[in-house]
């Protein structure tokens, strides 16, 4: 399976779990010049802006190691510029969803609620 292919069908998976919890999403590949986000979903209290990361079985490490401080601050700045944009009175929240994917299917998936803080250039500290 393409790396695309692999990567559309893993976000596609995690818009689709947060929809069966309940969420409604509100975007799915969103772009600012600093980045992308791939999955930005809400419910009552919280909106989500989710960073997909899948992966083959025969990777070694967890899809979330790729998710490192310089993607961080890109996904921060990204979500900063979509609330920008947008609005939103509810509180924000990045997860990483992780999905791992052997022969064509889905085989395993973690989601990491609140996966990191809001981070900008100079540090980690909450934003919002």
């Amino acid at each position: 399976m393409e790396k695309g292919t692999r990567g559309k069908k893993g976000e596609e998976f995690a818009a689709e779990y947060y929809r069966k919890l309940g969420y409604l999403v509100k975007e799915m590949n969103y772009h600012s010049r600093y980045g992308e986000v791939d999955v930005i979903a809400e419910n009552d209290f919280q909106i989500v802006f989710c960073e997909v990361k899948t992966r083959s079985s025969s990777t070694r490490t967890n899809p979330c190691e790729a998710v490192d401080f310089k993607k961080q601050q890109k996904l921060t700045l990204t979500a900063f510029k979509y609330l920008e944009n947008r609005g939103s009175d509810k509180m924000p929240r990045f997860d990483v969803f992780e999905v791992w994917i052997k022969e064509g299917r889905i085989y395993k998936f973690n989601n990491i609620e609140n996966a990191f803080e809001a981070v900008d250039f100079s540090g980690r500290y909450d934003l919002f």
